[in-house]
C-alpha cells in the first residue's frame, strides 16, 4: 500500500482526506484546527493509517504562506514527510473536473488524487538564517513602501503650511531637518525668536556623528529667514495642517528609525552567507537587492537546473506561436534579456 493525507489548509483550520491507496480514501473527510489540540487530531488518523496500512503515511499539500506553519512544523516534529506543492498545479487538475466544485473538502480529496497522478519532491526545509532574512527584508519592503506613502502625505500639507521650507536644509528628511520643522512648522514661529536660538536649536539637533561646522549652522539659519519672509502662508487658517504635521513627522522619524535597524540586522545576516560579495558583483545590485535575492530564492542547491530558478523567479518567457506571430515574439524574447540588465 502506499497511503497518504491530502489537506486542505485555510487560516485556522484544515481539511484532510485519507487515502490507503490510489482509488481507495480511507474514511470520511477529517476536520482540525490549528491548536494543540487540533493536531492531536490529526496525529491520530495518521497513527490510525500507519496500524490499517502498515505504512507511514505521505502527507501532501499545498503553499498557503504562513497559514500552514503550524501543520508544517507538527509534522517536522514527528519526522513525518509531506509535500507542499504549487497551487497551479492542483488548480490544473481541478480545472479537468466537468463539475466545478471549490470546497475545502474537495480540495482535500483532490489532493490525495494528485499524489498518485504526479511526481514531487520532498519539503526542503530552509535554513532558519535565510528564513529570518526573507522575512527581514520583506519587511524592509513594506515599511519602505508605508514610509514612501507617509511622505507624500507629508510634503502635501507642507505645501500648505511651509512650501520654502524644503530647500533649507538640502536634504529634506534629514533627522536635523524633520525634528527642526517638528518644533518651528510656521514661519512665524522661526520669526518670533533670535538667531541666536535658531542656531543653538540646530546645534543641538545635530547629533555627534553627524556635527556641522559654525559656517554650515549660519548658512542654514539665513536660509530659514529667507524661507520664513518669503513664505506665502505667513499665519496658518487651520490648525489640522499643524497637527497632520507634527504627526507625519513622528512617522517619518520612526519608519526611518526602523528601517535603519533593519537594514543593519539584514547586512549582519547577509555577510556570513558566501554567496552575498558574489552576486553584488553582477553591476546594478548593490547589498538591498543582493540580500533580497539570496533571501527569496534560498539554497540554490534547491534547483537541479537553471531553467528551474528561472521559472521560481517568475522570468521564465511565454512563448506564442502562430504563422507569422511566431517571428514577432522571437524578436520580442531577443530585447526582453537586455531590458532586464538595464535595472
Amino acid at each position: 500500500m502506499n497511503p497518504v493525507i491530502g489537506l486542505d489548509i485555510s487560516k485556522e483550520e484544515s481539511h484532510g482526506q485519507a487515502f490507503l491507496d490510489r482509488g481507495k480514501p480511507y474514511r470520511e473527510i477529517f476536520h482540525f484546527e490549528h491548536t494543540r489540540d487540533g493536531l492531536e487530531i490529526l496525529l491520530q488518523v495518521i497513527h490510525d493509517i500507519e496500524h490499517e496500512s502498515g505504512h507511514r503515511p505521505t502527507v501532501i499539500l499545498e503553499a498557503t504562506g504562513h497559514y500552514q506553519s503550524p501543520v508544517v512544523q507538527f509534522l517536522e516534529e514527528y519526522h513525518y514527510l509531506f509535500f507542499v506543492i504549487n497551487p497551479l498545479i492542483s488548480n490544473r487538475l481541478r480545472k479537468t473536473n466537468l463539475r466545478k466544485v471549490k470546497t475545502d473538502a474537495a480540495g482535500a480529496y483532490l489532493l490525495g488524487e494528485l499524489y498518485y497522478r504526479e511526481e514531487f519532491e520532498p519539503f526542503k526545509k530552509r535554513g532558519v538564517q535565510l528564513l529570518n532574512m526573507r522575512d527581514l527584508t520583506r519587511q524592509y519592503e513594506s515599511f519602505s513602501k508605508m514610509c514612501v506613502q507617509t511622505k507624500l502625505q507629508f510634503q502635501a500639507v507642507l505645501d500648505q503650511v511651509f512650501p520654502a521650507y524644503k530647500g533649507v536644509f538640502g536634504a529634506m528628511y534629514a533627522n536635523v531637518s524633520l525634528r527642526f520643522l517638528h518644533e518651528f512648522p510656521t514661519s512665524s514661529s522661526v520669526l518670533e525668536v533670535s538667531e541666536e536660538t535658531l542656531k543653538i536649536t540646530i546645534n543641538t539637533l545635530l547629533s555627534s556623528k553627524h556635527g556641522r561646522s559654525e559656517r554650515w549652522i549660519n548658512e542654514r539659519v539665513q536660509r530659514l529667514l529667507d524661507a520664513a519672509k518669503q513664505n506665502p502662508f505667513q499665519q496658518t487658517m487651520y490648525a489640522s495642517h499643524l497637527i497632520n504635521l507634527k504627526i507625519l513627522i513622528s512617522l517619518i522619524l520612526q519608519y526611518q528609525e526602523h528601517l535603519s535597524e533593519l537594514e543593519q540586522t539584514i547586512d549582519a545576516l547577509a555577510t556570513e552567507i558566501e554567496e552575498y560579495e558574489l552576486i553584488q558583483s553582477i553591476p546594478g545590485i548593490g547589498p538591498k537587492i543582493a540580500a533580497t535575492i539570496l533571501a527569496e530564492i534560498g539554497e540554490v542547491d534547491r534547483f537541479d537546473h537553471p531553467k528551474k530558478l528561472v521559472t521560481f523567479a517568475g522570468i521564465d518567457l511565454s512563448v506564442f506561436a502562430s504563422g507569422k506571430l511566431q517571428q514577432h515574439v522571437i524578436e520580442s524574447l531577443n530585447v526582453v534579456p537586455d531590458s532586464l540588465d538595464t535595472h
